[in-house]
């Protein structure tokens, strides 16, 4: 196999990962159907993560949204007290991923933070085009703002958070809370989507071979958006939002080896130049969907680990053992 450049920066146990998935030869994403993809993702997702935790309160419910769908949504609590509450969406290019693909996940963060997570299903591609998970994103928040109280929750401290495509939807629900005064704590931003164009120098650098190919983001782009005009309305790229001044405090948890890094980069910059708090991380060695590798990354467990502190700061927990 020819030996890239770029593929020195991995460390030994990503680079076992992909020998892995290299040798299990499955078919990738943009040789499949939706439906197919959805199933081998699905099917894929628990692998390589954590044990899940074990929570006091793990519960199924539905939240209306503006066309009259039902969202369904999962809380997580590790206790019945009156928590703060982390809204989080999945990641998935917009067309696969679910509440069950991060389960593991957010029950981490969870139980690590003390915190509780709210995970929903919006709506996917290619069956609902974009706006419809952005309007889903935007109008769960919402409803969770004016009704966490009957879930046991505390509505005084929210924040929104998600990866690759729900980091996309936390940051946009981060600009559209400034319409409307919604204060948030935090937006937790796992390896976000924040450009129009894959054009950036990360983009070209990790085009194949580390998770995230970029033949397989066009595909699920090419689900998502109606028309190549959807690529420059904010509300997909973030970084062309008119302004982000006064949006919450950011958490960012980058990978090094990932086609999206530069642009997250990018869009945390933008927001340190407004003045808005940063906290960014950056995983070296490892590549898009780390987070999800815990069972074999260390660098998995370290950013479960710095999101969760992040979180505690945010929602003035105390800190746990």
């Amino acid at each position: 196999m020819h030996f890239r450049p770029s593929e020195s920066l991995l460390t030994p146990a990503m680079r076992d990962v992909l020998s892995r998935m290299a040798r299990a030869h499955r078919p990738p994403f943009h040789m499949l159907t939706p439906v197919q993809a959805r199933a081998a993702y699905e099917a894929g997702s628990g692998v390589l993560e954590l044990p899940k935790p074990v929570l006091a309160r793990v519960r199924d419910f539905g939240i209306p949204v503006r066309d009259g769908h039902v969202v369904a949504a999962r809380l997580y609590a590790p206790s019945s007290e009156k928590l703060p509450v982390l809204l989080y969406f999945h990641g998935g290019g917009f067309t696969i991923g679910s509440i069950d693909t991060h389960d593991g996940l957010c029950r981490q963060l969870s139980h690590l933070a003390g915190c509780a997570v709210v995970s929903v299903d919006y709506r996917l591609a290619p069956e609902h085009k974009f706006p419809v998970a952005a309007h889903d994103a935007w109008d769960t928040l919402q409803w969770l703002a004016g009704h966490a109280a009957e879930l046991g929750l505390d509505a005084r401290h929210l924040a929104v958070g998600g990866d690759s495509a729900g980091g996309t939807l936390a940051a946009m629900c981060a600009l559209l809370a400034l319409d409307i005064g919604l204060p948030l704590a935090l937006q937790l931003l796992f390896y976000p989507g924040c450009a129009s164009h894959q054009d950036t120098a990360s983009h070209r650098r990790f085009a194949q071979g580390f998770v995230l190919d970029e033949v397989d983001i066009s595909w699920f782009f090419n689900h998502y958006l109606r028309s190549p005009a959807d690529r420059e309305d904010w509300r997909f790229a973030p970084l062309n939002a008119s302004h982000v001044d006064d949006a919450a405090p950011a958490w960012f948890g980058l990978a090094e080896c990932d086609p999206l890094v530069d642009e997250g980069l990018m869009y945390a910059d933008r927001l340190r130049a407004a003045g808005v708090p940063v906290d960014l991380e950056i995983y070296r060695g490892v590549t898009h969907e780390f987070i999800k590798m815990g069972r074999i990354l260390p660098e998995a467990r370290h950013a479960h680990a710095d999101a969760a502190r992040a979180l505690r700061h945010a929602f003035h927990l105390k800190n746990r053992p």
